[in-house]
């Protein structure tokens, strides 16, 4: 019986190792996630919507990094080639997926306390719909070039 198991325990040993050294070593690791809205702005507008993301925007941002809700966030801007492409990319970095999705709940509270009701939130997306398009929205995930330590 003891022979039994020490054999058992032995196999099982083997597999276990076998298994592990079967497991890819990566050269990179994943790393933030970031979700990346791009923005067309209308013809006239761009410099009135410049003027939104610099207040009630980078207020939101700040807040939300403030509560530990985003690590960071970013605006790029560049030509648009075509009418309806982007101009503007605004960048927001979370820890990771899973950062992103538990405070979803805060980060919609915190958006009604910066700005007050529902209806006060809609009224600024209709308001901003008068300046822009969104032509599409991303998320990505950072790709850190070594290997996990």
């Amino acid at each position: 019986m003891r022979t039994r198991l020490v054999l058992s325990l032995s196999l099982v040993l083997v597999i276990a190792v076998a298994a592990y050294t079967q497991m890819p070593m990566r050269p990179y690791h994943n790393g933030s996630v970031w979700d990346v809205t791009f923005i067309h702005t209308h013809a006239g507008m761009t410099n009135a919507y410049l003027t939104y993301l610099t207040t009630d925007w980078k207020r939101e941002q700040e807040a939300a990094r403030a509560e530990g809700m985003i690590l960071s966030y970013k605006v790029l801007t560049t030509e648009a080639h075509t009418t309806a492409d982007w101009d503007v990319m605004l960048m927001v970095e979370y820890k990771d997926l899973a950062t992103l999705e538990a405070n979803q709940a805060k980060q919609d509270a915190l958006g009604q306390k910066l700005f007050g009701s529902d209806q006060k939130i809609e009224q600024g997306y209709r308001d901003r719909s008068a300046m822009r398009d969104v032509v599409g929205d991303r998320l990505a995930r950072e790709i850190v070039l070594e290997p996990r330590k």
